[in-house]
């Protein structure tokens, strides 16, 4: 999910807790479960587990979308267009535990990719060290470009 213009909106903790906020209210409405997730200031990646036969991401997509929109100010373009995101997102249906582990070693990797940081371990607002306590990853994993990433582009 990106951000209108790229702007960075996302880069303090009041912005980041509200976008927090929305996820746990459409959490509530229409569960899933967040299986990777990464903030960065103008876009966010998440990876997410829907229950069985459940594959509305687009209904959860714009009642976050619209909860934050409203909690952030609600200034409109030319168009009549909310200005905190951009009008479409990329979506992926997982099939298999290959496709599952590729978009989340990509979106652990992305704050790395874009220079926030070294390594993963190091972004703030990520998911990652909870896999790190899991004993999925490495603390150090992510350093440099994984194999299974290269070349990837999800934004």
């Amino acid at each position: 999910m990106v951000t209108y213009q790229r702007k960075p909106i996302f880069c303090n903790e009041a912005a980041v807790q509200i976008l927090r906020e929305a996820f746990r209210e459409e959490m509530q409405h229409r569960p899933f479960v967040i299986e990777a997730a990464v903030i960065l200031p103008d876009h966010i990646h998440c990876l997410w587990r829907l229950p069985i036969d459940d594959y509305d991401f687009s209904s959860r997509w714009r009642e976050i979308k619209k909860a934050v929109t409203k909690r952030m100010g609600n200034e409109r373009n030319v168009r009549k267009e909310g200005t905190i995101w951009q009008r479409r997102f990329w979506e992926h249906l997982v099939r298999d535990e290959c496709d599952w582990r590729n978009p989340m070693d990509y979106i652990h990797y992305n704050p790395v990719k874009h220079g926030y940081v070294a390594k993963p371990s190091q972004r703030q607002w990520s998911i990652f060290n909870r896999y790190v306590g899991r004993g999925v990853y490495d603390l150090e994993w992510g350093g440099t470009e994984p194999e299974n990433v290269s070349g990837f582009y999800f934004e």
